[in-house]
């Protein structure tokens, strides 16, 4: 009778081989998470500028279509469920004609009304999670040819009056992001 001798070879992976393994991918993911959490943020900054843009291009399309001059708020520049009119444009999706897109929130202040027509506007972008969604908030007015400008949001939440009031209004704290 012939006896087997088994084989003192180990199979498969030690506890220690597989704790190495897990402790090296618990560094790298330590090292890329920051990375990609600065890449969304920059995507939201960037995501912010363009819908800003959109909402200006939108806005001049109005007041040109409608001869009412500006509209009197975002969700007028929304989609509409049959043939667009002054109430409902179909110039913008209705994420950005409800305020909300992309880690920001969208703030329109219409100007006053001059001649029956609404003639200047403000538009600002602050961020939904301050930090967390943006760094920056941007503002924009018509009658500065387009240009965008972008102040970190705790010096806009801390100067700017119409900031304070909506960031009381999101129910959000005046916090300072520790990274820009």
């Amino acid at each position: 009778m012939l006896l087997r001798q088994e084989s003192k070879t180990p199979c498969g992976f030690s506890v220690m081989e597989l704790m190495i393994v897990v402790a090296i991918l618990l560094i790298l993911a330590a090292i890329e998470i920051p990375n990609l959490l600065s890449a969304k943020i920059a995507a939201n900054q960037a995501a912010a500028v363009a819908s800003l843009k959109a909402l200006e291009t939108a806005e001049v399309t109005y007041a040109v279509t409608y001869n009412h001059g500006y509209s009197s708020t975002l969700a007028q520049l929304g989609t509409s469920h049959g043939s667009s009119s002054p109430q409902a444009a179909d110039l913008v999706d209705n994420l950005l004609a409800n305020g909300e897109k992309g880690g920001y929130t969208y703030l329109y202040v219409p100007g006053p009304v001059v001649d029956g027509k609404i003639d200047t506007y403000t538009l600002k972008a602050i961020p939904s999670a301050p930090c967390a969604s943006g760094y920056l908030s941007y503002s924009m007015m018509p009658s500065s040819q387009a240009a965008i400008t972008a102040e970190s949001f705790t010096t806009v939440a801390e100067n700017n009056f119409v900031s304070q009031v909506l960031i009381g209004s999101l129910g959000r704290e005046t916090v300072g992001c520790s990274t820009q």
